[in-house]
């Protein structure tokens, strides 16, 4: 694979040279929130029992993901969950919750504790299996994924194709969706809007990450008057979800909301509409 390139997967595109989107009711900017709701194993990894980083973990479900919910639920927004199909299973009262409020669920490997690189195509395969099997038992279908820590194998686009996914956020290399060679979607998730990365060493403050997500949605709302935008933020619930962060989520989002040319959406929603414009 040494002469591997990316242009076997997906063509290159300059922003500047693609028609200018455009998304329902003239909104500039399709603004999509991605709570990763993961399940971890005790019993796995060198240092097992991890009790320290499996309990931080477990607040996530147990607290974070309640307040996540309050705050969106508070500006309109509809998450859509990164879901490790082994929550379904340990955390019903979660899904009851999030099919209450009409969050969509997406492919997300069936533990954080296992990543998908170095499997074989088969074991791969029955991952993407059993997380497809699992999500259709909270009664959904599985049109999107993201791979436990956006890893992908050589297999995995093709793979995922083969499931019926439709769109795929590991590759966080434009403000807009684009196809891919075999016929998915790739939707613009984040690392920089991402508290996985942002809140583990080096750390930055709580401050920045408000002031980060209200400065990226400033540029991409003025750049979206010539041609619609794509903003995704990447929540983890046992982060944001912590009593000293979820306020200034709140107010970011409040921020947003603020503007009228703003469509809250979900990632099947942003990818149907722009399938529609992209196949014209």
């Amino acid at each position: 694979m040494k002469d591997f390139e990316p242009a076997t997967l997906f063509p290159y595109s300059a922003i500047i040279d693609r028609p200018p989107v455009a998304w329902p009711n003239g909104a500039r900017v399709a603004v999509w929130v991605i709570p990763n709701i993961e399940h971890f194993h005790l019993e796995l990894g060198p240092q097992a029992p991890d009790i320290r980083n499996y309990s931080r973990r477990d607040y996530g479900n147990r607290v974070g993901i309640w307040r996540l919910m309050q705050v969106l639920a508070k500006h309109g927004i509809r998450g859509t969950v990164a879901l490790n199909g082994e929550v379904c299973t340990h955390y019903p009262r979660i899904i009851e919750e999030s099919t209450k409020l009409e969050w969509e669920l997406m492919g997300h490997g069936l533990t954080n504790s296992v990543l998908l690189n170095g499997m074989s195509r088969e074991d791969e395969a029955a991952v993407i299996a059993k997380t497809k099997a699992a999500i259709a038992g909270c009664g959904q279908s599985m049109k999107g994924w993201l791979g436990p820590g956006l890893g992908e194998t050589w297999n995995s686009l093709d793979l995922l194709r083969d499931a019926g996914v439709e769109y795929v956020c590991d590759w966080v290399n434009d403000d807009l969706p684009y196809r891919m060679n075999n016929g998915l979607y790739s939707i613009p998730y984040s690392i920089e809007l991402n508290d996985m990365p942002l809140f583990n060493a080096p750390s930055i403050s709580i401050d920045d990450f408000e002031k980060r997500i209200r400065e990226t949605f400033d540029v991409l709302y003025e750049e979206g008057e010539q041609g619609g935008r794509v903003l995704g933020i990447a929540l983890h619930p046992f982060l944001i979800g912590a009593p000293h962060r979820i306020r200034y989520l709140d107010r970011a989002l409040s921020h947003i909301v603020s503007h009228d040319k703003v469509w809250l959406a979900t990632g099947s929603e942003i990818i149907d509409a722009f399938r529609v414009q992209d196949a014209g």
